[in-house]
Parts: structure tokens; C-alpha cells; sequence
């Protein structure tokens, strides 16, 4: 049979599956430790999948079970001011259990220890909760509280201040006595209590505090119970209209599954994002190993192409073996997922208002597994399709490099595949085409940038190399850009992984910077308000005898908007695409007068006017934001209610506000001369200078005006960098998936290396380089490599912080470099340790010996 015969049946004869299978198996027998270190790099990231993906069944389920008791009611309708009086019947009727809250922050005063504190004061009337119950220590606390003069005071400030049962605090004007330790209310968060801790008490004894005055911010909320067969999401719609003219809405046990579910659906699809970050490091990981072993492999295809193995047949061949390994690295991380599924319920425990179950999902284990191994294929594809272009001349050829490649249509296709399930995978999780494409650029961004800084790197010190150095020098650095190294591959993953936490790292302790300039020089770090106009002298005299400044005081007046260019709220479209306008429309206002600006305040537009003179129309300044928001523009003709009087104004000016300074911002600026005889209240800032002094100055504040009350700024960034750390713990568990997919993809990029390494490695003791020259040389590569990753990673993250503080959050520039300088030492380390680890192997056996087993 001649040349041409035997094509002619190699291009004819059928696939024969099994004998493929029968190669692959064959063939892998050597290589399997190989082969699943190629695939090792996925596992995390399917086990970070199934963990979440789980997490997300498990949270739909446990929403529609607890939802009732996180709402407390059938029906809840809610406001900021007091009931209209012709509105008041038609509440009266509803439903067949009927209760009341009122809430509203104030100070409460431990008379034992004398300390003070801001809380969220809880006024309730009737059986509330209907369902759940309010968890207090003791048990009956929770119902004999409201039997008489009692409170429920916060675990956590019982904690902090040292308080138990039966001790007194003072709220307003009156004495409560402590009669239980509030554990858990509906709807309560462990964050939410940290921010603003709870305390309840009788309804009935609200008035007799004398806290509730003209001005006061306080929300009226009320709790409805309903027969089982009556529809309240129904009935609530039919009185939608009329709750909305009479600025309240309401909350049903649907709508909080609505609103919560969809809000822990953005909190699922963000992890689920940060678990596919830690995938696709993976994934770098799975293309650049089967490259090189595709590479050890030419010689083999080019025998199996000489007895007649088409190329197609080769390609299936080494398809099946990574699709084999990909399938067992999947099943790997869908048992890992499941561990690590009962961990996250614990992570996020602080932001969860209700208890998460844990239980095994197989819908998100199959997902897992099926995710794991397109996964594995996809990104294989792009060395595999290479095999194709392997002739059985390669036999006689000494380098890969001779194989074209480049001119393969087929790699593009395989760069589309990708493209097109990076946007599908995120499309699935974001749900928008715009938000999927987005994060599908800035990832193909980060990476480019990555890839572009290590050819950069690679060039320069391939420049930097000069002949006078020492041979070890030469040879460590040499190992960066020569043919088969990892210094790509390592960047991308372990630079991007660095980057990531070193982001974290920055950000958050600029935000804290930011935060404790207040408590800094002549900053003002204490705010007291809800102020009333009889009370101002007073409060100065107290501020003076302490010898504390006066840095701001500020008057502040309630006021609610009626028309902007003769349009109301009535005149609004009665779809959703007025529902912004409608809520400008119903909200309350604090405004302030002065004639000059502040310090966080520039124009942006217009002209400032500080004395209103005697024009019909009032001249006021608007937030840009505000101005945007609403589609205001300067002239623009505004009415205000002010407490029952409407008053004509027009937009002088705009006014560019910097929100994040410790000041009395403010939306709306008027003149002077238009508000002082409207209702108000004042806010005063002041600079206390010793933890001494600000608690006998609350205290002194407290005893003689108890409706004022007090933000401790000390306090607030106390509590502002608990709440980052919480933040940052979720963050930095679910990145740990990606550093440690990283660490991986270091351990098996450099394991690979390990074989392309050998021969050099041997060559050199052949040629009777000694062991300490080989380890010197293979850690001066391993040093560069990890010093340049985490370099790059961490320039990376400088950068993206300087964006994000300068155009975002809008704060100085001023990051700890610290961690940055002990993650780089540890990257580096890491990456030497492990560069030696497989050195071994080669340093403690003869040379002929490594040959025979590891070539």
C-alpha cells in the first residue's frame, strides 16, 4: 500500500471512541500527578461557586420561610410625621390586631455609671410583633416591659456600659427601669444594632419624656394583624393612592420578600462575581499548563502522526484527558463548595436579619461540576488546538516553536468562545447586558495590564542583563525571558490576587484616615442638635465652661417641596418613571439661612445671594446633585411648604458639595432674611478634646436638656471602622479564594516549570556546575518572579486607590504602605520556597538518573 492509499484511509475511516479513550487512558498513566495539577487551579473557584450558588438557594428558601418575621405584621404603614387627621379612621379600621411605634434617635443616661449614649429610642403600643417575637433576656421580659416604667436596652450596651437587669436609665425626662436585655428584634441586623442600638419602652410614657417637640424627626410606623383569608397585598394596593397623598407607604409580608430577596440577590451575584475572579485565575492557570504539556508532547504526536493518527484523532486524544481530569477537579471543588457552604452563613452572619439553614443543594452541585468542566475544555482549548499543526516531520524537528500556530483560524473562534462565556456567565449573574459587558472589560483589562507591565518587565531586564555581571546573576535573571518560562502566567495571577487585597487594604484605611481627621487639632468631633431656640444659651454656656470652641452653629428648618415649574405631585404620570419626583415630592426638607459659604461648599453655577432683600421670588442655592437628580436647572422656579406657608423661590446658583467633610451640609441654602420666625431647631459642632471631658460634658448636656442629643464622632469612628472590618472580612474571605487560587497556580506553574527546567538543570551539573550554584540561580529567578508579581499587583492597587479616592469618594490621597511591603516580602518568600521545594529532586540525584525518570 503506497503513501497515498494510506491517507486515503486515514481520511475516510470512522472514529473509533474507544480506542480513543483506550490512548488517553494509556497515555495519561504517566502523567496524571501532571495533569490534575493542571487542573488543581479550578477547584477553589468551583468550590467558591457551589458555596455561594448553595448559599443562594438556601437564602430564597429562608426568606419565604422567615419573612413574616422579619416584617412582624401583615401590613406595616409607615411615616414621618403624624397621621392627617381624615386619614386617621380609615387606619383605625384595618385590621383585626392593631399596633403603634414610634421611633427616633435620642440620648439615654445610665444612672449607675454616668455614661451616655445616642441610641434608636422604640415607643410601642399594642402586641407587636404578630409573628416572630422579640428575643430578651429574661424570656418574659419581652411582654412585661410593657406593664409599666420599663426598658429594653441593647445587649451590646449593656455589655459596654456595664448595666444589668433592674438598674435605671434616664430617657427625656423620665427614669425607666432595665427589666430585660434586648437580644433580637424583627427585621434587626447585628450591623444595624451596632450603628444605632435599640432601646424600647412603653408608648404610654412617650409624651411624659418630653422628647417628642415641634421639629422632631420621628417615624410613625403601624402594625397590622389580618385574617388568613384576607388579602393584603390586594387591599394595600387599593390604598396606595391615599397613603401616598398622605406621604406614607406601606411594607406587606410579599413586598419584604421582594425587597429582601432582591437586595441579598445583589449581595449573591457580587460574591458569585468575586468566586468567578477566582475561576478565571484558574483558568489562566489550566491554558498555560496544557501549553507546556502540549509542548513535552510534540514528540509523541509526531510518532503517533507517523503510524498513520490523524490529526484530528491526536487532538481528541489529549481533549479527553483534559476533559477526564477537568471532570474529577470539578466533582473535587463541588465537595470543597459544600464544606465551605457552612461557613458563609457565619461570615455574613452581621448582615443577615434572619437565620440562613444550610443545606446540601445538587442543582448547584451539578452546576458546579458542569461549570468546572467547560471550564476546563474552553480554556484548553487554545494550546490544544495546536496538536492539529503537529506533522510527523516534528519527529526530526528539536523545537515546538517550528509549529505554526498563529495562522489558525481556529484560535480565534476559541478567543470568541471565551469572550462570549465570560459575558453569558456574568449576564447570569448581573442580569444586564450593559453592567455584564462592563465587568467582562475591566476584567480583560486588568489582565492586559498585567500582561502588558510583564512583556515590559521581561524587555527590560533582558536590556539590564550586561556580560560583566556574574555568571549566577546573568543565569537567574536569563530565566525570566527564556523560551518555556512563567513569568506571565505568575504576574497575571498572583499580581491580580495581590492587587485585589492590597485594594482592600488601601481603601480602607484612607476611609478611617478620612474619618479621624475629626478627632484631630481643632476639627470638630462632636455634634449636638435637635437644639431648641430657647435652648441655645444655655447650651453655649455648658460649651463654654468646658472651654470648648463653638466651631458651627447652625439654625435648620423643616421645610417640603410642592411644585418645580408649576409641575406637583399630582400632575406626575402615575407610572413607575415619576417615582423619584414623586418621592422629591413627599419628602421632608432640612434646610438652613446664611449668607455666606462654608468651607465644603463651591459654586458650581450661577451666582450666591446671602441676603434675600425684598423680592417677590426668594433666591436659594441647590446641591448639584440634588439639581441633577431632579432635572433642575439655574432659574428654575421652586415653592416651598414651609410648616403650612408656601414660599416663592427660584435657583440662584448651584452648589458643589464635599458631603464626606465634617460639616452641616446642606441640599437647599436660603438667605438670610426669609426663615428666622419659621420653627427650627439648631445644631451646634464642637472640638472636645479628651474622652475625659466629652463624657462629663454629655453628661452635663443630658441632665439639663434631655431632648438634645449628641454624636460622639470618637464613637462613630469606632463604630465606622468595626463596620469596614466586617466588611472587609467578607471581602477578604471571598478574595482569599482568589490569592489562594493564585498561591495554586504559582505551585503548579512553577511544579511545570520544574520539567522544562530539568534538562537546564542537568546540563549545568553535567558540565560540573555545583549544587549551591543551581540553588543560587533557581532563587534568583524565583526571587524576580515573585518580587515583580506582587509588585505589579500592588502598583496596580496604588493606582485603582488613587482613582477611587480622587473620583469617587472624593478624599486625599494617603495609604499605609506597610502591608503592602509585608504581602510583597511574603509573595516573594512564597515563591522562592517553592522554586527550591523543586529543585530538589534534580540537586539529589545523579543527572543520568533525573533523566531517565522525569524526561
Amino acid at each position: 500500500m503506497n503513501t497515498a492509499q494510506l491517507n486515503k484511509v486515514n481520511l475516510n475511516r470512522s472514529v473509533q471512541w474507544s480506542w480513543l479513550f483506550k490512548m488517553a487512558w494509556r497515555d495519561s498513566r504517566r502523567n496524571r500527578s501532571r495533569l490534575f495539577l493542571f487542573i488543581s487551579s479550578i477547584i477553589l473557584g468551583i468550590a467558591a461557586l457551589v458555596a455561594i450558588y448553595s448559599f443562594g438557594y438556601n437564602l430564597r428558601e429562608d426568606i419565604d420561610a422567615q419573612a413574616a418575621t422579619m416584617v412582624g405584621a401583615d401590613l406595616v404603614i409607615s411615616g414621618n410625621k403624624p397621621v392627617d387627621k381624615n386619614l386617621q379612621p380609615l387606619l383605625n379600621k384595618l385590621g383585626t390586631e392593631r399596633s403603634e411605634e414610634r421611633a427616633f434617635a435620642s440620648m439615654i443616661y445610665f444612672n449607675k455609671s454616668g455614661d451616655t449614649r445616642l441610641v434608636q429610642i422604640k415607643a410601642l403600643k399594642g402586641g407587636f410583633p404578630y409573628y416572630g417575637s422579640i428575643e430578651t433576656t429574661p424570656v418574659q421580659a419581652s411582654e412585661n416591659f410593657r406593664q409599666g416604667q420599663y426598658a429594653l436596652v441593647d445587649a451590646a450596651l449593656m455589655q459596654q456600659y456595664k448595666a444589668r437587669l433592674n438598674d435605671s436609665v434616664k430617657i427625656g425626662e423620665l427614669t425607666f427601669v432595665i427589666a430585660g436585655v434586648l437580644n433580637q428584634a424583627p427585621g434587626q441586623t447585628g450591623m444595624s444594632a451596632g450603628i444605632a442600638p435599640v432601646v424600647y419602652i412603653p408608648m404610654q410614657y412617650l409624651e411624659k419624656t418630653g422628647l417628642v417637640e415641634k421639629g422632631s424627626r420621628i417615624n410613625y410606623n403601624y402594625y397590622y394583624k389580618f385574617n388568613k383569608n384576607t388579602n393584603v397585598d390586594k387591599l394595600a394596593d387599593s390604598l396606595d393612592a391615599k397613603l401616598d397623598k398622605g406621604n406614607l407607604h406601606y411594607e406587606t409580608i410579599e413586598t419584604r420578600k421582594q425587597n429582601t430577596g432582591r437586595a441579598f440577590t445583589d449581595l449573591n451575584r457580587f460574591l458569585s462575581l468575586v468566586g468567578f475572579i477566582a475561576l478565571l485565575l484558574g483558568c489562566i492557570g489550566v491554558a498555560s499548563a496544557t501549553q507546556i504539556y502540549v509542548r513535552e508532547k510534540v514528540a509523541s504526536i509526531a510518532v503517533l502522526r507517523c503510524l498513520g493518527v490523524k490529526a484530528s484523532e491526536a487532538f481528541l486524544i489529549f481533549l479527553i484527558q483534559i476533559a477526564g481530569i477537568g471532570l474529577i477537579g470539578s466533582l473535587l471543588g463541588a465537595a470543597l463548595g459544600t464544606v465551605v457552604q457552612q461557613v458563609l452563613p457565619v461570615v455574613l452572619k452581621d448582615f443577615l436579619p434572619f437565620d440562613i439553614s444550610v443545606s446540601v443543594s445538587w442543582l448547584a452541585l451539578g452546576q458546579g461540576v458542569v461549570l468546572g468542566i467547560i471550564i476546563s475544555v474552553l480554556f484548553a482549548l487554545l494550546p490544544l488546538i495546536s496538536i492539529r499543526n503537529i506533522s510527523p516531520l516534528n519527529t526530526l524537528r528539536s523545537a515546538f516553536e517550528n509549529v505554526k500556530t498563529n495562522a489558525d483560524p481556529l484560535r480565534w473562534l476559541v478567543y470568541l468562545l471565551i469572550l462570549v462565556f465570560m459575558v453569558g456567565f456574568s449576564y447570569l449573574q448581573l442580569s444586564s447586558w450593559a453592567a455584564s459587558a462592563a465587568f467582562t472589560v475591566a476584567i480583560l483589562v486588568a489582565f492586559l495590564i498585567l500582561t502588558l507591565t510583564a512583556i515590559m518587565l521581561m524587555r527590560l531586564i533582558k536590556l539590564l542583563v550586561k556580560g560583566s555581571w556574574s555568571y549566577l546573576a546573568r543565569q537567574g535573571f536569563a530565566n525570566l525571558y527564556r523560551p518555556n518560562n512563567q513569568t506571565i502566567i505568575l504576574m497575571v495571577s498572583i499580581g491580580l490576587s495581590t492587587a485585589f487585597i492590597c485594594l482592600l487594604i488601601f481603601m480602607q484605611s484612607m476611609l478611617i484616615q478620612q474619618v479621624s481627621l475629626s478627632t484631630s487639632g481643632n476639627q470638630p468631633n462632636m455634634i449636638l442638635f435637635d437644639i431648641q431656640t430657647t435652648q441655645e444659651k444655655g447650651i453655649l454656656n455648658i460649651t463654654r465652661k468646658y472651654n470648648m470652641p463653638v466651631i458651627q452653629q447652625v439654625p435648620i428648618v423643616t421645610i417640603r417641596l410642592d411644585q418645580i415649574n408649576n409641575k406637583t405631585a399630582a400632575s406626575l404620570p402615575k407610572d413607575s418613571t415619576a417615582d423619584r419626583m414623586r418621592r422629591a415630592f413627599g419628602a421632608e426638607y432640612r434646610v438652613t439661612y446664611r449668607n455666606d459659604l462654608i468651607s465644603s461648599e463651591k459654586i458650581a453655577g450661577g451666582k450666591w445671594i446671602g441676603e434675600a432683600g425684598d423680592a417677590s421670588e426668594i433666591p436659594v442655592s441647590v446641591d448639584e446633585r440634588m439639581a441633577k437628580r431632579l432635572e433642575i436647572k439655574l432659574n428654575d422656579k421652586l415653592i416651598f411648604n414651609v410648616q403650612g406657608t408656601p414660599v416663592k423661590t427660584y435657583v440662584a446658583s448651584l452648589r458643589k458639595v464635599n458631603w464626606n467633610k465634617v460639616q452641616t451640609n446642606f441640599q437647599v441654602v436660603f438667605p438670610t432674611g426669609v426663615l428666622e420666625q419659621a420653627p427650627q431647631f439648631h445644631v451646634l459642632l464642637t472640638h472636645v478634646p479628651s474622652g475625659n471631658v466629652s463624657a462629663k460634658y454629655q453628661q452635663a448636656i443630658v441632665k439639663q436638656y434631655p431632648n438634645v442629643s449628641v454624636i460622639d464622632l470618637g464613637l462613630v469612628l469606632n463604630i465606622l471602622d468595626e463596620i469596614l472590618d466586617k466588611i472587609g472580612y467578607v471581602i477578604r474571605f471571598m478574595s482569599g479564594f482568589s490569592i489562594a487560587t493564585g498561591i495554586i497556580v504559582l505551585i503548579a506553574s512553577v511544579r511545570i516549570s520544574k520539567y522544562q527546567r530539568i534538562k537546564e538543570s542537568v546540563l549545568l551539573r553535567t558540565l560540573g556546575g555545583s549544587r549551591r550554584q543551581i540553588l543560587v540561580i533557581t532563587a534568583l529567578e524565583y526571587l524576580f518572579l515573585g518580587a515583580l508579581s506582587a509588585l505589579t499587583g500592588i502598583l496596580i492597587a496604588i493606582a485603582g486607590s488613587w482613582l477611587l479616592a480622587k473620583f469617587s469618594f472624593e478624599i486625599p490621597f494617603q495609604v499605609n504602605y506597610v502591608p503592602a511591603v509585608i504581602l510583597f516580602v511574603l509573595t516573594a518568600a512564597l515563591t522562592i520556597i517553592i522554586g527550591l521545594l523543586n529543585s530538589r529532586g534534580v540537586l539529589n540525584r545523579p543527572p543520568l538518573e533525573v533523566l531517565r525518570s522525569d524526561t
